[in-house]
C-alpha cells in the first residue's frame, strides 16, 4: 500500500513546492524512495531540485485537464510501491480537483489499497483568507477517507483571526476530523535565519546540498540545522508520514 500524498492549494506561491521538498527530503533520511511527480504546468519548482528524483508531468492541456496524460498519472501511482509525492501548481488546481472528484479516482486508489493525504497551506497576510477557504473547498470534495495535513506558513504574517489561531478558527473546528496534523513552519527572523532558508530554496537546493556548499559560513550552517531539525521533528510526528 502507498501513502499518496498531494499538495494542493488554490493560491500561487504559497510555498506548495517548498513542502513537496521537505516531504520528499525528510522521506529519504528515513530510507525511503518516494516517488516525487511535478504537475504545476506553469512553474516545475519541484522538478528544479537536481537533488530529488522528481519527473515532471503535464496534465494540463488548454486549461483543461488532458485525459491521456491523467492515466499515465494514475498508472505510475497504482505501480508505486512506496509513498507518492505530487506538487500541484495554482493554476491546475481547479481543474485537477474536479477532475479528481468526478471521475471517482480517491475511491480508486483506495480500492487498490493505497491512502490518499491532501497536504494544504494557510499563510498568514493578505492571502489569508483565500487559503482558509481553499482547505475548507478541499475538504467539502474529498471523500472522507481522505486526510489532510495542514501547513501553516506565517512567512507573510501570523495566521490569526480576531485575535484567534488557526485552531480556534471555523475553517479548523468544522472540519478538525478531518485533520490528521498540524505542520508549524518556523517564524525566522528574516535577516538570519529566513534569509539562509530563503538562498536555500531560490537555488531549489536540498537541506543537505545546501549545507555541503564550501561557500557557506559555519553559522549558516549552524541556523539550516536548525531549521532542517525543527521542522523534521514535527514531521516524525505526522504518522502518514
Amino acid at each position: 500500500m502507498a501513502t499518496i500524498h498531494l499538495i494542493l492549494q488554490g493560491k500561487g506561491g504559497v510555498g506548495k513546492s517548498m513542502i513537496a521538498a521537505l516531504i520528499a527530503q525528510y522521506q529519504l533520511t528515513k530510507g525511503k524512495r518516494p516517488l516525487c511527480l511535478d504537475t504545476d504546468p506553469v512553474n516545475a519548482s519541484f522538478q528544479a531540485y537536481k537533488g530529488l528524483p522528481v519527473t515532471r508531468l503535464n496534465i494540463l492541456q488548454d486549461e483543461e485537464i488532458d485525459p491521456r496524460s491523467f492515466d499515465q498519472l494514475v498508472e505510475l501511482i497504482s505501480h508505486a510501491k512506496g509513498d507518492v509525492v505530487i506538487d500541484n501548481g495554482a493554476s491546475s488546481f481547479v481543474p485537477l480537483s474536479a477532475y479528481l472528484i468526478t471521475n471517482q479516482v480517491p475511491a480508486l486508489l483506495h480500492g487498490m489499497g493505497h491512502q490518499i493525504v491532501v497536504h494544504t497551506v494557510i499563510t498568514g497576510g493578505q492571502a489569508q483568507s483565500d487559503t482558509l477557504h481553499g482547505f475548507t473547498q478541499l475538504v467539502k470534495q474529498f471523500p472522507p477517507d481522505v486526510s489532510f495535513v495542514v501547513w501553516l506558513n506565517p512567512y507573510w504574517g501570523p495566521i490569526e483571526r480576531e485575535g484567534k489561531p488557526f485552531e480556534q478558527m471555523k475553517a479548523y473546528t468544522a472540519h478538525k476530523d478531518r485533520v490528521s496534523a498540524i505542520i508549524r513552519l518556523p517564524d525566522l527572523k528574516k535577516e538570519t535565519f529566513g534569509r539562509d532558508l530563503s538562498d536555500m530554496l531560490q537555488a531549489h537546493l536540498t537541506f543537505e546540498e545546501a549545507m555541503a556548499l564550501p561557500s557557506l559560513t559555519i553559522m549558516t550552517r549552524q541556523r539550516l540545522s536548525i531549521i532542517k531539525k525543527q521542522l523534521f521533528e514535527q514531521l516524525a510526528a505526522v504518522p502518514v508520514l
